[in-house]
């Protein structure tokens, strides 16, 4: 069965981010937050800075499947000089996604919008939210601080 345009598309863009993720590496003199995904071994640690409540730097690390590893990049992508609330209102409109809530603002994800078909595989999602999962914890760590 060929492939649509869409979905070469889709499997360059995840491939790619994949293979050469952005923001790969720890941020010196920040909290890393380790968030694992027993179902599969997944496991991501994030470093942000949040400086004038806007994430100023981000980085991942740790190891995972191409979905996850794609996803945390995607995500440092789309988050990288947002404020508090835009990281947020980012992250649930990525969860709603992935879940096969469709909506007009998957536009805002940036690339992290290709990932709307893990919604056809479920034994996914866990994959493709850890990242973000992990960003609204510290976003919800910083605002805890204040």
């Amino acid at each position: 069965m060929a492939l649509s345009k869409l979905d070469s598309l889709y499997m360059a863009v995840v491939t790619e981010h994949s293979r050469s993720p952005h923001h790969r590496g720890r941020l010196a003199d920040v909290e890393v937050l380790e968030l694992h995904n027993p179902t599969c071994g997944d496991l991501i640690q994030l470093s942000v800075k949040i400086k004038e409540d806007r994430v100023s730097e981000i980085a991942f690390d740790g190891h995972g499947c191409s979905i996850s590893t794609a996803s945390a990049s995607m995500m440092a992508d789309a988050v990288l000089g947002k404020t508090c609330a835009e990281v947020e209102e980012l992250a649930t409109i990525f969860s709603c996604m992935v879940q096969g809530e469709s909506d007009a603002a998957q536009n805002k994800l940036g690339d992290a919008a290709f990932l709307a078909g893990v919604a056809k595989f479920p034994q996914r999602i866990k994959c493709a939210t850890l990242a973000w999962n992990a960003l609204k914890e510290v976003v919800a760590r910083h605002r805890e601080s204040k």
